[in-house]
């Protein structure tokens, strides 16, 4: 896949150059020197899983693993000292580490790398998971074994497709594992999320920008900006955190700016208020809004001013003073219009209201749950999933995860047995949610999930998205519909697979895929 006339090769998102791989710089705005850095790091990661014995994983190892892998998620690190440095602390981790050359796995036959990357890319997005679970202090020895295990397996070139593709499916469920620590983690610490709605206005005054995913770097800024007169709002991901009762107690926690991360540049033009990421994901900064940004945790740009681990956002909070907010209220909408949104439908509150679910499928009331989740971009065509939405009847009930839900949040589509027909369950980092309705609704019903009037229509852009949906092949969920486009990572063969064993379907149009969806299977 790589030759001598290619200065990188990365095909890990949804939006990689010609749908093949990205060999001149990334399409997200990485360039050259930055993406062999993060295949140099992987490496590391692969050398250093090779000299740790199993069962002898240790908490620093784990910990630097899971730095080391969420640091290569598309739209987290742009820095390359950060990323040297991340580099150097593996490298002090073990002695005489030898660096696993990823153009040997980026050269391996077909089937062979689209095993190991899915592997690979599916690690990675549960890194993420596994990384914002351990900042809350909810780790997992089994979890952090697998991933030495899974990184050994991916370096090893004797190995076929045969062992590779139950590696595959074990990656999905050891997400699923991970996904639910994550729940806990953040439910227990929090509470278990209400249905919440948030305004899109922003209160005249200083205020300050949260985006990213990690609850906890945003309940450490609530506390620090505590009646310092400044406001909090957060864009992008973080808009489930309203629905937390811990979070939500905070006065000064007002409400959402903005939409979905590949609008940040437009949106945060001229923004008189500072930016902070906590993870990704963060796009290349323009100079309109580049004094104003700051970063922590794995997520890293050049230029940008760094909170590190003692979580001092001071420098954050007196630039949001010096920036002083706006004078008038500004009254922001959504992609279609909307004031508000709601969020805080997790499974807590989801399965309190399963009689009326239950009650509404047995009576023919509600016709299908369709759950439209994932995530967003700039590629052309994901208006589908607006039209989807919009198209749907009124005897569907939608649910919803992860920021491909601001393409319609802020519609109003009415109700169904009782209930919002629309609701958000969260992050992505939240699909755990979804997947635990699923069980729990076909338990009450006495049936397999496949056999729930239950479909899933998924978007997805980076390497958290390649987990889920990992995991739901390996809970043998079937019939998902999968879009914009197919991963550039699959090859032929494994996508015949994965369409012959899982019935995995790449989207049409939003009233095919909708008629096909709600026509009873014989």
């Amino acid at each position: 896949m790589t030759n001598a006339q290619q200065d990188m090769f990365c095909f890990q998102c949804e939006q990689t150059e010609g749908g093949t791989g990205c060999t001149r710089g990334g399409v997200c705005g990485k360039k050259v020197p930055t993406a062999n850095l993060q295949d140099d790091l992987i490496g590391s990661l692969i050398g250093l899983a090779r000299l740790i014995p199993e069962g002898e994983e240790k908490s620093d190892i784990a910990q630097l693993v899971l730095d080391g892998l969420f640091t290569t998620v598309t739209n987290v690190s742009f820095d390359d000292p950060s990323i040297q440095a991340t580099i150097g602390r593996v490298e002090a981790a073990a002695s005489n580490i030898e660096t696993y050359d990823m153009e040997r796995l980026w050269d391996a036959p077909e089937d062979v790398r689209s095993l190991k990357a899915l592997t690979l890319f599916g690690l990675k997005g549960m890194a993420a998971y596994a990384h914002h679970a351990a900042a809350l202090g909810y780790t997992d020895d089994a979890i952090n074994e697998f991933f030495l295990k899974a990184l050994r397996m991916i370096g090893d070139e004797s190995l076929g497709a045969d062992e590779l593709l139950p590696l595959v499916m074990e990656t999905g469920k050891v997400n699923f594992d991970t996904m639910k620590l994550l729940d806990q983690a953040n439910t227990e610490s929090y509470g278990n999320p209400v249905p919440t709605e948030v305004p899109l206005t922003i209160e005249p005054g200083p205020f300050i920008v949260i985006s990213g995913h990690d609850l906890r770097d945003l309940k450490l800024l609530l506390e620090q900006t505590e009646g310092k007169g400044i406001n909090i709002y957060t864009h992008g991901e973080m808009l489930p955190a309203h629905g937390y009762p811990k979070l939500k107690a905070y006065s000064h926690f007002k409400g959402n700016f903005g939409t979905a991360w590949q609008n940040q540049q437009k949106e945060f033009k001229k923004i008189p208020a500072p930016v902070l990421f906590t993870t990704n994901c963060i796009m290349p900064v323009h100079r309109s809004y580049h004094d104003r940004v700051f970063t922590t945790s794995v997520v890293a740009y050049p230029e940008m001013v760094h909170i590190g681990d003692d979580k001092d956002f001071t420098p954050v909070i007196e630039k949001a003073l010096e920036l002083g907010g706006y004078d008038e209220p500004q009254e922001l909408t959504g992609i279609n219009g909307g004031h508000t949104v709601t969020t805080g439908f997790g499974h807590d509150f989801v399965l309190s209201q399963a009689d009326k679910v239950i009650s509404a499928i047995n009576s023919g009331d509600l016709k299908q749950i369709i759950l439209v989740g994932g995530c967003d971009g700039a590629r052309v065509g994901r208006n589908y999933y607006t039209e989807f939405v919009e198209e749907s009847p009124e005897n569907t009930l939608i649910l919803t995860c992860a920021c491909g839900k601001y393409r319609f949040n802020d519609m109003q589509i009415g109700n169904v047995a009782g209930l919002p027909r629309m609701m958000d369950m969260g992050q992505c980092n939240d699909s755990y949610s979804a997947i635990a309705v699923a069980i729990a609704l076909a338990d009450a019903l006495g049936c397999e999930v496949n056999d729930l009037p239950l479909s899933m229509v998924l978007s997805w852009y980076e390497q958290k998205a390649v987990a889920v949906l990992l995991t739901l092949l390996s809970l043998g969920i079937k019939n998902i519909h999968l879009g914009p486009t197919l991963p550039a990572f699959v090859s032929p063969d494994i996508l015949k697979y994965l369409q012959d064993q899982f019935e995995l379907t790449p989207i049409t149009t939003a009233k095919e895929d909708l008629a096909r969806i709600l026509t009873p299977q014989m």
